[in-house]
């Protein structure tokens, strides 16, 4: 096995640092290489995040006390809307109360409009009808049959016709 990379450039030198380390030097002479860490970043991050933990938790446990308060605050603002929705159902009752008596009125009217053309056909009808000659015709009344001559003498009572 040899030590040849493929990936490095065959022209650089392969005694020289990259660039991307930096470089420190002694007094002695002696190069000493320190590649960069992020330990430091690490560190803090997690001093950062375990403070901002403890903030959330302090303020969460806080809140505790204010809970009566809050639940009161609550129930009177879902009472005011109880309120509220009882005040609109009673409005949308009354609107449909009236909206069924303008119903009831609208017919009322039509029934009566319709007796009163009703009306104005039998007035024409009466009216057609007393305009109208009444002919009356007289019929000879018939001529009475001759009675029978009575064979004894005479009997008036109440109930007998009389001649």
């Amino acid at each position: 096995m040899s030590q040849y990379d493929p990936n490095l450039d065959p022209n650089l030198d392969p005694t020289r640092i990259p660039p991307t380390q930096p470089v420190y030097t002694e007094t002695i002479e002696t190069v000493v290489v320190r590649p960069e860490s992020n330990t430091g970043w690490w560190i803090a991050g997690v001093l950062a995040a375990a403070v901002l933990i403890a903030v959330i938790w302090i303020l969460a446990s806080r809140g505790g006390d204010d809970t009566p308060e809050a639940e009161l605050a609550l129930a009177q603002a879902e009472a005011a809307q109880a309120q509220a929705d009882a005040d609109r159902a009673l409005m949308q009752g009354q609107i449909a109360g009236a909206q069924q008596g303008i119903d009831i009125a609208r017919a009322d009217a039509a029934r009566a409009q319709a007796e009163a053309v009703r009306a104005a056909a039998d007035a024409r009808v009466a009216q057609a009808e007393a305009a109208r000659p009444v002919v009356i015709e007289a019929s000879p009344a018939p001529a009475p049959a001759p009675a029978p001559a009575p064979s004894g003498p005479a009997v008036v009572t109440t109930t007998t016709p009389q001649p």
